[in-house]
């Protein structure tokens, strides 16, 4: 399947990746790596993660706190957030 993050999404991925470098140099890179692993994850198994919202899933990271928010638009995975599990719930509603 395809993959499309929207703008938000990828401000967001961006945003993780500036933090946790600045936090130790390379971590970045490991955030993105999980990341890539958890896409491929979505990929190959777009339905098998939790729905929690009509027609939205939500897959875990297993070492970072973030989820990726997404939806399935015929042969396309729409990223809607990279959400920190620690912010403010359900605060990319409104991307819809």
């Amino acid at each position: 399947m395809k993959i499309r993050f929207l703008t938000l999404a990828q401000w967001e991925v961006n945003d993780a990746v500036q933090w946790y470098n600045d936090q130790k140099i390379g971590l970045g890179i490991e955030f993105l790596d999980e990341l890539d692993m958890a896409v491929r994850r979505i990929a190959a198994f777009p339905e098998s993660y939790p729905e929690i919202e009509r027609d939205l899933h939500r897959c875990l990271l297993s070492r970072f706190p973030y989820g990726l928010i997404y939806g399935i638009d015929k042969k396309t995975i729409i990223i809607v957030a990279v959400a920190h599990l620690h912010r403010e719930p359900r605060y990319w509603i409104e991307r819809l």
